[in-house]
């Protein structure tokens, strides 16, 4: 049931009695077309989740030894379910720790009921904010948050391992959004086969709204029929439902 790129705007093209085409450069309309679909893709993944975009997870360390436990999330990264640290102290070693994601303000607690001048403990200033949180340096880390979306914080690092925590021994689980790529007659979008004809009739109702000051009745409802049954049939297998326990929001 997939289709590439080329053959959605061809069929869209034709329902709107436009200019037939043999690729995506034939016409400006085509090319138009083409975002249109791509929009409407990253509206459809955007709004709900695609099993197929699943996938394992590392994180990119800042490398900066004055935020030892600061990690950036992956580019194109939509959440994360969970984020385990290798803490094995053998060169080679795996022994994969799930750290527990807090909110800002039950890090903080933990950050603020540290003694600031032990001598296993940090002062490490947060990215944006300049605030400083009190980091434990002969541990490994425990817990996890974020306070502005765009990087995670780790409680604590063990200084007798590393001068830093490590983006190669981090592992993660979440949504990751694909690319897409409107220049390639043969791009096919990355989502099961079963979404297809919605992401097929959004696109074409849209492209009609847009080019021809018009919605096709029977498009419409071929689209609403089509976004309640994929909301229903999401996975190939019956694994339950996604949890909603995120890092990231």
């Amino acid at each position: 049931m997939k289709m590439t790129l080329l053959e959605m705007v061809q069929n869209i093209l034709s329902d709107m009695d436009s200019e037939e085409i043999n690729t995506l450069s034939d016409s400006n309309e085509a090319e138009q077309v083409a975002l249109v679909i791509k929009t409407t893709f990253f509206s459809l993944v955007a709004s709900r989740f695609i099993p197929e975009h699943a996938q394992i997870l590392k994180l990119d360390s800042l490398s900066q030894s004055a935020r030892p436990t600061h990690f950036a999330f992956p580019l194109r990264v939509k959440n994360i379910e969970f984020l385990d640290y290798n803490v094995s102290r053998i060169t080679g070693g795996i022994d994969y720790y799930r750290t527990t994601y807090l909110t800002p303000d039950e890090f903080f607690s933990i950050s603020d009921g540290r003694n600031s001048s032990s001598s296993t403990v940090v002062k490490v200033e947060d990215v944006n904010s300049g605030t400083t949180l009190l980091i434990r340096n002969d541990a490994t880390p425990s817990y996890y948050t974020s306070f502005d979306d765009e990087t995670i914080v780790f409680d604590s690092f063990d200084s007798t391992i590393e001068a830093t925590l490590q983006s190669s021994k981090t592992r993660g689980y979440g949504v990751k959004y694909p690319t897409f790529d409107v220049t390639q007659d043969g791009f096919i979008p990355d989502i099961d086969g079963t979404m297809f004809p919605y992401l097929l009739a959004e696109s074409k109702s849209t492209a009609m709204s847009l080019f021809k000051s018009g919605v096709d009745p029977k498009i419409e409802q071929a689209a609403k029929r089509h976004k309640s049954y994929v909301q229903n049939d999401k996975h190939r297998l019956n694994t339950g439902r996604f949890r909603n326990n995120y890092g990231r929001r």
